[in-house]
């Protein structure tokens, strides 16, 4: 038998360095959908809080 012919048996599972990518990349996906939540949150905050500040302030009599 030559070196050429022989293969070596298929694991089931990945390796470590097939994972890293996917790994990045869902990572990153993660962090982009945070953002754009966080940026919905402060715009939705902002309005509410415009809301707020119409309303007459009580002030403390002294």
């Amino acid at each position: 038998m030559s070196g050429s012919q022989e293969q070596q048996p298929a694991t089931a599972r990945p390796s470590l360095l097939d994972v890293v990518p996917i790994l990045v990349v869902v990572l990153i996906a993660a962090h982009v959908l945070a953002l754009v939540y966080w940026i919905y949150r402060l715009a939705t905050d902002n309005q509410a809080q415009k809301v707020i500040d119409k309303q007459p302030q009580r002030r403390k009599a002294h």
